[in-house]
């Protein structure tokens, strides 16, 4: 018959054991996300992680599931970073913009060389380009004033056209620009297009 101090820290070690795996767990999606590149062995993810194969596995069940959880979970945070500042702020959302390709851009420009190459890569891109599209008009849109149609089409394209990683790309890689040089070129794009349509409305 067990003792009450031998019930009583049983709930406790059963709470921890929960708490340990969900950190395991959470530190291979880290480790994932990290790297975001589908074709990585298991072996890295886990060495990153500080974890065996054999744990990823007990996971996630096999590499694909892996990926697929990595992809679900990196999206949220790219979400959070990107639709952090408040619509039409224009400086804020810039702001978060060029943070955000500071520490994914490199890494997002590789995956965009391997488009077509890897079915796993080219879902990556896709939901990212899908964010994007969806950034542009919620951020940005609301600066447009009460323009429809195509003509509001036209114009959302060249905002995600300017927001577009290969923009930031032009200006901090192949132009040289620093972070806050390309935060502000990219601010006075927008503010051109958007200021073309507040002069027409007036």
């Amino acid at each position: 018959m067990s003792s009450a101090s031998e019930t009583g820290t049983r709930p406790y070690r059963m709470g921890r054991r929960a708490e340990v795996l969900a950190e395991t767990r959470q530190a291979i999606l880290d480790a994932a996300n990290e790297i975001r590149d589908p074709r990585t062995p298991l072996s890295v993810v886990a060495a990153k992680a500080g974890v065996s194969e054999r744990t990823v596995l007990r996971h996630f069940g096999s590499r694909d599931g892996l990926v697929a959880a990595a992809i679900t979970e990196g999206t949220k945070r790219d979400e959070a970073e990107r639709f952090a500042a408040p619509a039409g702020d224009v400086a804020g959302v810039v702001a978060s913009l060029v943070s955000h390709y500071e520490t994914a851009g490199d890494r997002i420009l590789r995956l965009l060389a391997e488009e077509g190459a890897d079915q796993q890569i080219d879902e990556i891109l896709a939901g990212g380009r899908a964010i994007h599209w969806r950034w542009v008009e919620e951020k940005l849109g609301p600066l447009l004033g009460g323009k429809s149609g195509s003509q509001r089409h036209r114009r959302l394209a060249q905002l995600a056209a300017i927001c577009d990683v290969y923009t930031w790309k032009v200006m901090r890689r192949d132009g040289g620009l620093g972070c806050a040089e390309t935060e502000r070129s990219i601010r006075e794009l927008i503010e051109a297009i958007v200021g073309v349509e507040q002069a027409s409305a007036r």
